[in-house]
């Protein structure tokens, strides 16, 4: 009986970009390695800790499209990555719909800039967060076009969070 090979997998965790480039000189002869900033990011990767799901909290006029109310206002279509505020309509770019459909499945709940760059990037948030910042300024800008009755406020030095006026 022969036996099946088993791949191994090299969890790497380093806190800066230098020491994340050093280890992966050491790690560069396995087979396969990941490096991460902590070791909550390693726990995640194996699955020890679950990201917790998106919220349903519904609120009157800023809803996702598909949720179970009346006919909301205001609605993000995914299948053509339109926002949508009564009759009028705009296209949103990717990073801009998937930071807003965060906002609107959780309507007044802050997104800490850590989850919103995990769901949307698919990393953690490091740095200054201008990636963010530039894609909930064009947000803004747009829900302001439409004239729609929401808004994305900054919750300083946390989040983001999208409330109705």
């Amino acid at each position: 009986m022969q036996e099946t090979p088993v791949a191994s997998l090299v969890i790497g965790i380093a806190s800066s970009p230098a020491e994340r480039r050093q280890l992966a000189r050491l790690l560069g002869g396995s087979n396969a390695f990941l490096i991460v900033s902590t070791v909550d990011q390693a726990r995640e990767f194996l699955g020890v800790i679950e990201t917790p799901p998106l919220p349903a909290a519904p609120v009157p006029g800023v809803l996702a499209e598909g949720a179970p109310s009346p006919p909301p206002e205001l609605t993000v279509d995914s299948d053509r990555r339109v926002l949508r505020w009564r009759d009028q309509e705009i296209d949103l770019t990717r990073l801009e719909h998937d930071v807003l459909l965060c906002l609107v499945h959780a309507p007044g709940q802050i997104w800490t800039y850590e989850r919103l760059h995990l769901e949307v990037w698919g990393n953690r948030h490091l740095g200054r967060g201008s990636d963010m910042h530039s894609v909930v300024r064009r947000v803004r800008g747009k829900l302001a076009r439409l004239n729609a009755a929401a808004t994305i406020h900054s919750v300083r030095g946390v989040g983001f969070r999208l409330v109705p006026v």
